[in-house]
């Protein structure tokens, strides 16, 4: 009995060695800690249960019979990020540089599917050098098996993606189909061909950093969610981001102890908004006074920063937000920033996240640019997210609030439940200037009159009352009692059904 056990014991240590020590020394010299490193960070301590720890490879071509690293370069299990249960996947670069075969897909599946039947989220850790060559079509069938999974999933289970090192060619599909991605700073790429392949296609010199890094991800595709300085700083903001999550869609989001007082009074906020109309203000301040303790977890902060994205907590309860950044293009929407936005409102809605929405928005970018490049489209999934949404959903106007985009941005006639302006807040179909040249066109040599209509407009129309006389804006609040508004009006709102008409899915204007 003794042999038995003591063979058990020195299997499970090959396995822990990967690809011996050696690899495991060249990953950590290059900053990247190993599979099992990082599944020990980010998992609570003591709590990860692995399965397959003794898979194989089948392949016996190229010599490969000769080789038979046990775990086929993928460590696979469940464990717990404070006290709740998450499904895992970390490629182990050390073996077969991770390169995925058959067995290392059918690992990936089988707590894919665990984790969809018990309703936990998967989180993979990618790091991998891509199919496995030596296989052929076999690797990419684990491949299509692995895709197959995310969109199964989607909808179903939160689904994370963390790049710690090379994702490549087919590969990249399976973390895109997930709901978020984050990357790792130098150390993390993704790319669907390589610079070799770029330099002999079109003849363009670019980095693997420039052309798929966490910076050109973060910043100028919108691919990625996030980028981290270092591993163990990824691994810590996951276990974050899980903590606002719900574990599936049959769940309610976690609910944390609040010492943050409801009724908190934030006076600052009334003079938040200058007096100057032209004149920016951060509209991240405003989310930080309403959430709980001034916690805010931002989604994409890179990307589009004339709308923020990203998730707080009212009386300990999750909540997604929403809002215009009158600090960068004066918070107007644009392509990126309403596909930015639309993705963000759909996650909310298929995991019962209840959304806030803050409105300063001038209206749509203007411009050749815009309109080849489809703002229509794009605009159009903003709003159709907005209007398929049967989450609880809150607004709250702050400044300008002008013609399509007003509509947009979870106005009552996209089935806004509660809509608040401060008395700070124009709702009309343009700015008075633009509306007077139209309305007044024959006067427009006239300064003087041209000015006295302004003022006639603006005294008419720039305010939140005449939306408010119509029932569209359901009260005029003052702004230092916006968080005492938004988490009674959500209050209200937990009870909250909502049926649509019957249908297979809908057709969203991709």
């Amino acid at each position: 009995m003794k042999d038995i056990l003591q063979e058990l014991d020195n299997r499970r240590a090959e396995a822990r060695l990967g690809g011996g020590q050696a690899r495991i020394d060249a990953q950590h010299a290059k900053g990247k800690l190993t599979a099992r490193e990082r599944i020990e960070l980010l998992l609570d301590e003591g709590s990860f249960e692995e399965y397959d720890m003794f898979v194989t490879h089948r392949c016996t071509d190229f010599g490969m019979e000769q080789s038979k690293p046990r775990g086929d370069g993928v460590v696979t299990g469940w464990g717990t990020i404070n006290g709740r249960m998450v499904y895992v996947f970390a490629q182990d670069f050390t073996v077969l540089g991770g390169s995925v075969s058959e067995t290392h897909g059918r690992k990936i599946c089988k707590i894919m599917d665990m984790a969809m039947q018990n309703g936990a989220p998967v989180i993979g850790i990618n790091d991998s050098g891509g199919a496995r060559i030596q296989e052929g079509v076999s690797s990419l069938a684990a491949y299509g098996e692995v895709f197959q999974r995310n969109i199964d999933a989607s909808g179903v289970v939160p689904q994370i993606s963390v790049i710690m090192g090379p994702c490549a060619g087919g590969a990249v599909y399976s973390p895109a189909m997930t709901d978020f991605i984050f990357m790792v700073k130098d150390s993390s790429y993704m790319f669907v061909t390589g610079p070799d392949v770029v330099k002999t296609v079109t003849n363009e010199h670019v980095t693997a950093e420039e052309l798929g890094g966490a910076l050109t991800h973060t910043k100028k595709s919108s691919v990625a969610d996030g980028a981290f300085e270092n591993d163990v700083e990824a691994l810590t903001e996951i276990r974050r981001l899980v903590d606002f999550l719900p574990l599936s869609n049959r769940e309610k989001p976690p609910v944390r102890p609040s010492f943050d007082d409801v009724e908190r009074i934030e006076d600052s906020l009334d003079t938040l908004v200058p007096d100057n109309p032209n004149m920016p203000y951060d509209m991240r301040e405003l989310i930080l006074k309403t959430a709980d303790e001034g916690d805010f977890y931002e989604i994409q902060k890179d990307f589009a920063g004339n709308i923020i994205t990203g998730f707080i907590r009212l009386e300990g309860q999750t909540v997604g937000v929403v809002a215009n950044q009158p600090m960068v293009l004066a918070g107007v929407l644009d392509i990126d920033s309403a596909r930015k936005a639309a993705r963000f409102v759909r996650f909310c809605d298929a995991f019962e996240i209840p959304l806030l929405t803050f409105v300063d928005v001038p209206g749509f970018l203007p411009g050749t640019s815009q309109e080849y490049n489809g703002v229509i489209k794009h605009g159009a999934k903003l709003l159709f997210a907005y209007g398929e949404a049967t989450v609880p959903k809150v607004t709250v106007i702050t400044r300008k609030a002008y013609g399509g985009a007003y509509v947009v941005m979870s106005s009552k006639h996209m089935m806004g439940d509660v809509n608040y302006a401060w008395p700070t807040s124009e709702i009309a179909v343009m700015g008075a200037k633009g509306a007077v040249e139209i309305l007044y066109r024959s006067e427009l040599g006239d300064a003087e009159k041209i000015a006295e209509r302004t003022q006639a407009y603006e005294d008419a129309f720039a305010n939140p009352f005449v939306a408010a006389e119509r029932g569209f804006i359901d009260e005029v609040i003052q702004p230092r009692s916006t968080r005492k508004r938004v988490c009674r009006a959500f209050a209200a709102l937990r009870t909250k059904k909502q049926t649509k008409p019957w249908k297979k899915h809908d057709n969203i204007p991709l």
